[in-house]
């Protein structure tokens, strides 16, 4: 069995997009419309997140307990990234073991956001 995709209920279509290409670095692979909005695909290979958008959702549901990780080189850098975009660091850096640190942010939507360094 293989991963497809994460997919992502959305209030903010762009800004969500914008989130994803400028602050984790995937870029838009898809875009199909669809009745009342539209889904966008990121990512190729192994990493595809699905961004679904539609006009009728009045609300967009976030569980606390569920985060997207993605490998970063540098923690400290990454960090040094999202402080210049004013993007507020919810927890972290964390070193749990001398081989991994990480920290976390929030997209648009609330969604937990993991940037892992293997040391």
């Amino acid at each position: 069995m293989k991963f497809c995709w994460c997919t992502i209920t959305v209030s903010n279509l762009e800004e969500s997009v914008k989130f994803y290409e400028e602050i984790v670095g995937i870029s838009v692979n898809k875009r199909l419309s669809i009745p009342n909005g539209e889904i966008i695909f990121l990512g190729d290979g192994e990493t595809k997140i699905e961004l679904v958008y539609n006009t009728e959702n009045k609300g967009v549901q976030v569980g606390n307990n569920i985060s997207l990780g993605f490998e970063v080189k540098s923690v400290e850098d990454k960090i040094d990234f999202v402080n210049k975009k004013g993007i507020k660091v919810e927890a972290g850096p964390i070193q749990p073991t001398p081989q991994i640190k990480f920290f976390f942010i929030k997209d648009p939507n609330g969604v937990k956001i993991q940037f892992v360094e293997h040391l």
